[in-house]
């Protein structure tokens, strides 16, 4: 037995237990350990839905077949090590390492071409002549200038000190790399061809993934950046620049698919961010917005700089930029030996690096002398260069979060109508001239140019209820309140208006909401007052505005408001909100909606009322199959709908805790009322760990028992016997855990509150972010809303299906792939994909169907806003970035503040 118990202290061991009584010899111990719990996996496909509208669609999947069945791909590990056999740490180089290898040993490798994965792998068509190669290869320096004069130096190197030579190979150390190859595996081709026919096994999904490779190797080679499966070229004409620096990046997703009509190539277009390539003083100025270099804020430009790759203009090499001189280039010294005195040494002076490159070099410099320098050496030996000679080098991805205003630029410059985007990727398919790829070639690989042919339905709109009996159905996923009154219409009472927008004529925007607001059937008393900020607090921070409009709130009414309108300066992602949500929610428990007035019209007000109206309890409208309660399976059984997801800080900060969300619905037999529960947790988990959170023998701590006491109590007493969760933003490989660690955590919390109670899940991830569309062949418009298809590009056995219930006006429609883990209740395909159907009709925030379910949307816009209410972002721009799990185990993470229990079960979030 181990001296230490968990936490490695060794005193806390019991004392060693009494010898045990005799016992006869020929006794067999009973077991009493628990059989070992099944893993439960993805179900397999129920049959095909029926319902609905036959239509001809195409997809951007292009079918693939195969003629050589007979050999194997052989998989080897490879091994990369310097001279010394010091193994190579450098990203990026294992490629340029192994072309040299190619090219080197082509008879070796009996001419064979391989795959190489830019790590570890590297795959063949047959056999390499060795279970264990080895070869050496020499790398040249990447620099291409060659020049031996004395006084410049040679490479074309830019660079002061002596030692330099050295330094400037630094991502290489030496010249010369050992590679080791081992044999690891060998994979039948014949996999590929039982894709094809539909049948998957393990060995299908690697060399599925062997053709993928195959794919990136052939972009790498034609000097593409990669990112996963995406493939971008250096081409400036696909480049679109969204401001701050930043670009837009066009290329292609290509990857292969098992579908259920065998293998297909899967071709889409792709934007990435990258960096403005060019001067680096160009980029600097774009990026803050400022009007010349000497606006810059250097601290900032440190942060933004590092790690980015720069070319001089004096050399043709590439250098990593590791940070800023602490001086101005005229001021900041290096010592620069000198050619050899009478005694063959050499003296070192100090120089500037001003001085260096303009009196012994003979650069011209207009205007480095009084910026930083460059730094593109060690923390202990920096190697400087002026700010005028760097160019940043193109294709380096930009990974921050892009501003409000990026997001909108990039999203109109990247959008294509489908037909466009059709002839794009038709255009792509030929260029990308994969039948001439040897390794595809030699696995007999052969992709068709055309369009798959898809048979989808559309689904009928369900018919919808609004005020006074009102009854219809949507046209084209879209619906209006002109001249209709709200279903469930709430009270605006006891409420006030705070201003801090200076211009805003408040009388008119009050007496016009209040003119919309009769005409939709809500009652509306006048507004006790209007704050105005008062101008001195204006420049203050935001806290302090808030705090301060909050004291002259709470000094001047009677009493504790129900509802405050907010107007707030014209600027959208305003630092105000989240303060001013947080004093609100958490603080006071006072519903609030925010305004930014700029264009206020009737559609604007009438909007800003469906908010109002669904935060205080209201309903805009609802389904007819809810209020006469006829939903298959849901209306019969209580049944609670989840939505769950998680929400990560943008890659620029990644040890801001994730936020997961799960939105729960209220009141069975209605599947439109729901509220949400919100958890911080460590950095970048996808999955949800405060499900089931036990703190005592009969408290939980967790989000399912706070939803599934709310459904209790808002359902007539009722526990739901059906739990439907719709579970958001995971990706196939994390299926597992969702069924396995996710869902444990839920029938955990529900046996917590009775340990008889067993109700029926049915668990459905949603995804957007893949990359299969749809097409109406020959017509302008996107697919129709309602759109299914769960068969042809679908998976070959699980139970998967792809719905577009939104109306797709700009752009080319995303459809919403829908994966159904598991389904204890036994609904029919036609009825579930009707119920998903229906879930995208009553999100109360607008008057149209939406792409995914109302409980998806929901969890998001509530981690959204409540993710502001702490602005993270604020601390970890200058902190380590590395977040998540440290060593030992996950690190505390913030906790946001409770919701005020008056307004926790409302729909705070709308």
């Amino acid at each position: 037995m181990d001296s230490h118990d968990g936490n490695g202290s060794a005193e806390a061991l019991p004392p060693p237990p009494p010898p045990p009584a005799e016992i006869p010899p020929d006794v067999v111990p009973i077991k009493v350990e628990d059989p070992p719990k099944k893993k439960r996996v993805p179900i397999a496909r129920r049959g095909l839905g029926t319902k609905g509208q036959k239509i001809q669609l195409l997809s951007n999947h292009f079918k693939v077949s195969v003629s050589n069945v007979e050999g194997h791909f052989f998989h080897y590990s490879v091994n990369l090590m310097y001279e010394d056999g010091r193994p190579v740490e450098a990203k990026g180089v294992g490629r340029k390492v192994l072309d040299r290898v190619q090219e080197t040993y082509d008879t070796e490798l009996s001419g064979k071409s391989f795959a190489y994965d830019g790590e570890k792998s590297l795959f063949t068509v047959g056999a390499l002549p060795g279970n264990k190669l080895e070869f050496t290869v020499v790398l040249d320096e990447v620099s291409s200038a060659r020049n031996n004069n004395g006084n410049a130096s040679p490479d074309g190197r830019d660079d002061p000190n002596e030692g330099d030579r050295k330094r400037v190979r630094r991502p290489y150390q030496s010249k010369t790399f050992k590679v080791e190859l081992s044999f690891a595996a060998k994979i039948p081709m014949q996999a590929i061809a039982n894709v094809i026919r539909g049948q998957e096994n393990e060995n299908s999904m690697e060399a599925v993934r062997v053709l993928d490779i195959i794919l990136r190797q052939h972009a790498a080679k034609q000097g593409c950046l990669l990112v996963r499966q995406s493939f971008f070229h250096n081409d400036p004409k696909n480049f679109a620049d969204v401001g701050g620096g930043v670009l837009g990046c066009r290329g292609f997703h290509s990857s292969f698919r098992g579908t259920q009509s065998g293998l297909s190539l899967n071709i889409d277009v792709s934007t990435t961010m990258i960096i403005q390539p060019g001067p680096v003083v160009d980029f600097l100025i774009a990026n803050q917005n400022v009007r010349d270099p000497f606006s810059i804020d250097w601290a900032k430009a440190k942060r933004v700089l590092k790690n980015l790759r720069i070319k001089t203009t004096t050399s043709n090499q590439e250098f990593k930029i590791t940070g800023l001189s602490e001086k101005p280039c005229r001021d900041q010294t290096f010592s620069l030996k000198q050619r050899g005195n009478e005694n063959g040494e050499a003296d070192a002076s100090e120089v500037t690096v001003y001085d260096y490159f303009v009196n012994h070099r003979n650069v011209e410099l207009r205007y480095s002398a009084d910026l930083p320098c460059i730094n593109v050496g060690k923390p202990k030996r920096p190697t400087y260069f002026p700010l005028e000679l760097c160019s940043l080098v193109s294709l380096q991805r930009y990974t921050k979060a892009l501003s409000t205003l990026q997001r909108a630029s990039l999203v109109e410059k990247s959008r294509q109508k489908p037909q466009e985007r059709m002839s794009v990727l038709s255009h792509a398919l030929k260029v990308s001239n994969y039948d001439a790829e040897p390794m595809l070639r030699s696995c007999g690989i052969s992709i068709s140019s055309s369009f798959t042919q898809i048979n989808g339905r559309v689904l009928q709109a369900p018919k919808l209820k609004a005020g006074n009996g009102d009854e219809f159905f949507p046209r084209n996923g879209r619906w209006n309140f002109n001249n209709k009154k709200l279903v469930e219409p709430a009270k605006i009472e006891r409420w006030a208006v705070v201003n801090f927008s200076a211009r805003c004529d408040t009388r008119n925007l009050v007496r016009d909401l209040i003119k919309c607001a009769e005409m939709k059937g809500i009652a509306i008393e006048p507004p006790f007052d209007v704050f105005e900020e008062s101008p001195q607090n204006r420049r203050a921070p935001p806290l302090v505005r808030v705090e301060k409009m909050f004291e002259d709130v709470q000094s001047k009414l009677p009493g504790a408001p129900k509802f405050l309108l907010c107007l707030l300066p014209e600027r959208k992602n305003c630092d105000l909100y989240g303060p001013w949500k947080k004093k609100n929610l958490a603080d006071f428990g006072i519903v609030t909606q925010c305004m930014a007035p700029t264009r206020v019209n009737d559609q604007y007000l009438t909007n800003c009322l469906l908010k109002i109206n669904a935060k205080l309890g209201g309903l805009n409208s609802m389904l007819v199959v809810e209020h006469n309660p006829s939903i298959p399976l849901v209306s019969k059984v209580p049944t609670i709908i989840l939505g769950m997801d998680v929400s990560h800080g943008s890659p620029g900060h990644s040890d801001v805790p994730s936020i997961a969300a799960v939105v729960s619905s209220r009141q069975w037999p209605l599947i439109s009322r729901y509220r949400a529960s919100v958890r911080t947790q460590s950095p970048k988990v996808e999955m949800i760990d405060n499900l089931f959170k036990p703190v005592s023998d009969t408290e939980d701590e967790g989000i399912m028992r706070e939803s599934l006491l709310d459904f209790y109590v808002s359902s007539g007493k009722r526990k739901p016997e059906h739990v439907i969760i719709f579970r958001d933003g995971v990706s196939e490989s994390q299926f597992n855990q969702v069924l396995n660690i996710e869902l444990d955590k839920i029938i955990e919390s529900c046996k917590f509150l009775d340990e008889k109670w067993n109700p029926k899940f049915v668990v459905i991830v949603a995804q957007k972010n893949h990359h299969t569309k749809f097409f109406q062949p020959g017509a302008p418009e996107n697919v129709p809303p309602g759109t299914v298809i769960d068969n042809s590009v679908c998976h070959p056995r699980t139970y998967d299906f792809y719905m577009c219930a939104h109306a797709g006006m700009i752009g080319t429609t995303r459809p919403t792939h829908y994966h159904v883990l598991l389904d204890e209740v036994g609904f029919s395909p036609d009825d579930l994909q009707e119920l998903v159907h229906s879930l995208s009709y009553v999100y109360q925030r607008s008057t149209t169907a939406i792409s995914v379910v109302a409980p998806v949307c929901y969890a998001h816009l509530a981690a959204t806003q409540m993710g502001q209410w702490m602005k993270f972002e604020d601390t970890s721009e200058t902190s380590s970035s590395h977040g998540g799990m440290t060593s030992a185990g996950s690190i505390p993470v913030p906790q946001l503040p409770k919701l005020n229990e008056n307004v926790s079960s409302s729909m705070f979030f709308c």
